[in-house]
Formats: C-alpha cells, structure tokens, sequence
C-alpha cells in the first residue's frame, strides 16, 4: 500500500514538490492528494496527477493520511496546522513563520502529532543547530534582499507602495524592515519564513515551545527592497563562544511563480522523503 501524503494547498510550491516527487509517485510508493479551495481551477491547470479535494471534510483527509504537507501559507498553517496535530498526524511545515505566533506554536508543539520543520532556501542549520544547542551563539542575523515588487503589501500606505514599484537598476536599495521575526513575518508573511526557520534552528536545547521563543528574540531581521536584484539573497551571520560564522544564499525564483523560491520545494521535497522513512505509517 502506498504511503499517503496530504498536501494542504497546491500552489506554486505545491506544484513543484510535486514534480520533484515524480519518482516516489510513478513508481507507486508514495499516493499525492491536495486540499484546495478551489478544484475547478486547479483542474483547469492540471492536477499532475494528484488526487484533488475540496475543503469540505479535509478533516478525515488528515485522518486518513500518513503524511500531511502543509504548503498553503502562513494564514493556512495557523488556521490548519494545529488539527493536524491535534489528531496524531506528522506535520511537515513550509510557513514556519506561523510559528512566530504563540498560540499557534504552542499548538504545534503539544502533540501528539509530530512537528517537522523545513529550512526552505537556507541552510547551514547542522553546524548552526549545533552551535545552538552548545550554548555558543549570543548573535544571530539574517539580512534578506529580495526584488521591490515583491515587498508591496497590502497594509502599506499608497505612496510607500508607490515608490517600492517604481524602483529602477541602479536606484540605492531601500531597507523596508529592520527588528524581529514576529514583527517581520506580521508584515512579510510571504517573504520571511526563512527568518523564523533561523530562529528554529538556533533554539538549543530544551522545551521547544520556550527555547523557540528565547530565539524569536535573539534573531535580528532586515529586509532590503533591491532594485538590483536578479535573485533573492539570504546572507546569515552568528557569533558567540562558538566563534564566527557568515553564510551567503541566493536562490533562483520558482518555475511555477517568480516570486516564490525555487529552492522551497526543493527544501520540502528533501523533508518529507527524510520524514517519510522515519515516520510510523
């Protein structure tokens, strides 16, 4: 029998994984099926293969599913994330920044279900999560720049949007944000996931609940509109007892939507086949 796995959305991210998950479906080891809002208009692009279903009754998806992949966005995490758990499943969590909430992390973290967070387009987390857990940093930055248009939100006053849009090459970058990852991912839901993913990853040891949110304090964020930019770049800098460390990431967009990176899915993918050979289906 197949092992199931439950995406929770079909975006672009969606869509990707699902290519990059070509050999465990077409060799008929892993079955995809996909909660979606709308299933006309994911059928209308093509479902790849995937076993499409409304919202209606996505709680007995979850049930009956091995796995459940939740790629849908912060908002969805939140909303869907903790029933996930609540009923026993492992969540694998694309939107870490839906941990940047306390309510919702403290439902993420109780059980019974399993947590499993991906590192979307950074990494280094072995070497920093080793750090972390040897008390050795006391600093931990992540500077992100990404193209203007990207960062326009809805929140934003007319004029601020304004200028974002009409940054040209060669214009001097503009830094939109600079404070902590809560703050940050209130404001960029869609833009610093990766920030909350650094913070989960240099927690320590402990509770995870409460190291987390020592953590979510000690990451410092900016985000930089750069009219520049060809690629979205990550560049990460901690120091403590353990020294040292800078680390650069510049991650190519999404064949499915530029504006998404193309190493999420690719982040996802590798998860969930490492959740997969561990997990109690």
């Amino acid at each position: 029998m197949p092992t199931r796995v439950l995406l929770l959305g079909f975006g672009a991210i969606g869509r990707q994984l699902t290519g990059l998950l070509q050999p465990e479906v077409s060799s008929g080891r892993w079955a995809l099926q996909a909660v979606v809002r709308d299933v006309a208009a994911h059928q209308s692009r093509g479902s790849l293969g995937v076993e499409l279903h409304g919202s209606d009754g996505w709680g007995e998806l979850v049930r009956e599913a091995d796995l459940v992949v939740e790629c849908a966005g912060v908002s969805a995490a939140r909303d869907l994330g903790p029933d996930v758990i609540a009923v026993g499943r492992d969540l694998v969590l694309t939107s870490v920044g839906a941990l940047a909430y306390p309510d919702t992390r403290a439902k993420l973290l109780q059980g019974p279900g399993r947590l499993h967070v991906t590192p979307g387009a950074i990494g280094g987390f072995d070497l920093l999560g080793a750090a972390g857990e040897a008390d050795g940093l006391d600093a931990v930055r992540i500077r992100t720049r990404k193209m203007a248009a990207s960062l326009v939100q809805p929140w934003m006053a007319v004029d601020e949007a304004d200028a974002l849009r009409a940054l040209q090459p060669g214009d001097e970058a503009v830094t939109v944000f600079s404070g902590g990852p809560a703050d940050a991912i209130a404001k960029f839901p869609g833009n610093v996931n990766v920030a909350v993913a650094l913070a989960w990853a240099t927690r320590g040891r402990g509770d995870s609940a409460t190291a987390l949110e020592r953590s979510l304090e000690r990451v410092q964020v900016e985000l930089v509109a750069d009219p520049d930019a060809e690629l979205s770049s990550h560049d990460i800098e901690a120091s403590g007892p353990a020294g040292r460390f800078q680390m650069r990431f510049e991650s190519a967009p999404s064949t499915e939507n530029p504006r998404t990176s193309g190493l999420t899915a690719i982040s996802l993918a590798h998860t969930l086949r490492r959740v997969a050979k561990s997990a109690p289906v």
